[in-house]
């Protein structure tokens, strides 16, 4: 009975401040009740993405897609029965066309506990520019950008063993080489506007300090400028005092608790000859190829650079575009929803760019924005990509459960928060198994599709062999909707890669 008094009087309390209460309509009108139209608003990602919502109707990935992902990071079966429910007729929706007689080798996905061997890229990236230090990844699966900042430790820990054992490289993002990015992997290093890692105290970029940390960190094989990204281009960023722990400090190379500031442009360089001019003083200071990752918008900056690399020679070795669905962390809702090309229209406007130009062989193409699933990688491998960069999918692989709570503080798995109760759910080194486990099945059903298409690399693609519906029973392929084509190379032949090759 006493409960039963203690309950009356704290809903009275409740109503009371409800009815007083002026900021609210809701609870002012309907004291109590208002507050379940809160508690439904808080759970209805939760409640539509596990009871009400379709297999495909979820955003950004489905039910079907995340299943998949789980299932190849625990190696379990990751068929689907039944066929299809996927509306193949739909606007957009490829189809990759088989060959009667495929590839000589054959890779069989039915056990994803079995290994299947990395997929080296075509292309040794700093050659055509005779980098000192050349590097030909060993997979053409890699993680993308994403900092220590926007995820926690341990997810940082997770992907970086994960990258170990699954033969990979780790893109580190704009906020510096963490003590979590040296686990032994391959390491692109990322330089966003911030130049954290290698800025003097004013911000400005530290070709000394940049040269330093590449000969203390011999993992870093690439140097990449991050001029935007998918989930917000152009946009600068503040990091509160408050975030600015001891660790993300030492990472980026700023004083313990004050705000850190990512402008929106960079200092080094306005123009393109000067983009071209710090690529070449970093790769000169450092040895290592130097390349650039763009989300697009207007041509004119390809369109010059194209022309300068032409005429001078020199230039990124490698250009990752990022589409404008890509993003991991947090962003303006309009920069998200309304800012940048998608993936292929974004690729495709910039590969033809350079294609006209004959540069397209000597730069290596890295895409990235929802390509890491088999289907979509042939898609983009089609149109010129020569390797995919993945991060929402693999924040998937390490835990991520598509809560969309990155921007809080609050993720429930632990991979986008430093909340130590929280990041103690995700345990690196378990984890990182399934990190690989992922990779491995996304490679090995890849390699599937590219030997039944006659192929020995999925680099050998062309725009011939995807097509894409246009509207009720009408199909074209991509080559007829984007209008160029790639170095094609006759079914059935030998890989066209090399084998691997480091150099120092």
């Amino acid at each position: 009975m006493l409960w039963l008094w203690i309950t009356l009087g704290f809903l009275g309390l409740v109503a009371l401040w409800d009815i007083t209460q002026r900021r609210n309509t809701i609870r002012r009108n309907f004291p109590i009740i208002g507050h379940i139209r809160f508690l439904l608003i808080e759970i209805g990602p939760e409640l539509r993405q596990y009871i009400v919502a379709h297999n495909r109707e979820e955003a950004p990935f489905n039910r079907l897609e995340r299943e998949w992902i789980y299932h190849s990071a625990d190696r379990k079966n990751n068929y689907f029965a039944f066929g299809t429910d996927d509306q193949v007729y739909a606007i957009g929706y490829p189809i990759i066309k088989h060959a009667v007689f495929g590839h000589a080798k054959a890779y069989s996905t039915g056990n994803t506990k079995s290994k299947c061997d990395p997929i080296p890229c075509a292309k040794v990236i700093g050659a055509s520019h005779k980098r000192a230090r050349t590097y030909q990844p060993p997979s053409i699966i890699n993680i993308s950008a994403m900092s220590f900042g926007s995820l926690g430790r341990n997810a940082i820990e997770a992907l970086n063993k994960g990258a170990v054992l699954a033969e990979c490289y780790h893109n580190t993002g704009e906020g510096g080489i963490s003590r979590h990015h040296r686990h032994g992997a391959d390491l692109t290093w990322q330089l966003g506007t911030g130049y954290f890692g290698a800025r003097t105290d004013d911000g400005k970029l530290d070709y000394d300090k940049l040269a330093r940390t590449c000969e203390e960190v011999p993992q870093v094989r690439m140097i990449e400028i991050k001029l935007s990204q998918g989930a917000k281009p152009g946009k600068g960023g503040v990091l509160p005092a408050a975030k600015v722990t001891e660790e993300i400090a030492e990472a980026r190379g700023v004083p313990v608790g004050e705000d850190v500031l990512s402008p929106s442009a960079h200092h080094e360089f306005c123009n393109v000859d000067e983009l071209i001019e710090t690529v070449e003083k970093i790769a000169e200071r450092t040895g290592l190829p130097v390349g650039i990752k763009s989300a697009v918008g207007h041509l004119d900056f390809f369109q010059d650079l194209a022309e300068r690399m032409k005429r001078s020679g020199q230039g990124p070795d490698f250009i990752a575009i990022d589409g404008g669905e890509g993003g991991t962390g947090a962003a303006p809702l309009t920069f998200a929803d309304h800012v940048a090309l998608p993936y292929k229209l974004a690729f495709t406007r910039v590969y033809r760019i350079f294609h006209e130009m004959g540069l397209t062989d000597d730069i290596t193409w890295i895409g990235a924005g929802k390509l890491g699933f088999p289907d979509r990688a042939i898609v983009a491998m089609s149109l010129g990509a020569d390797m995919i960069a993945i991060a929402r999918e693999a924040m998937l692989a390490v835990g991520c459960i598509q809560a969309q709570k990155c921007h809080t503080g609050v993720c429930p798995t632990g991979v986008a928060t430093h909340n130590k109760w929280l990041q103690r759910g995700l345990v690196p080194d378990v984890h990182a198994k399934r990190f690989a486990g992922y990779v491995n099945a996304f490679r090995g059903e890849l390699l599937s599709v590219t030997y039944a298409s006659g192929y020995g690399h999925p680099g050998q693609f062309t725009p011939h062999d995807i097509e894409i519906s246009a509207g009720p029973n009408v199909f074209k392929s991509l080559y007829d909707v984007f209008g160029y084509d790639k170095k094609q190379y006759a079914p059935g032949a030998e890989p066209c890669y090399r084998p691997i090759h480091r150099s120092n």
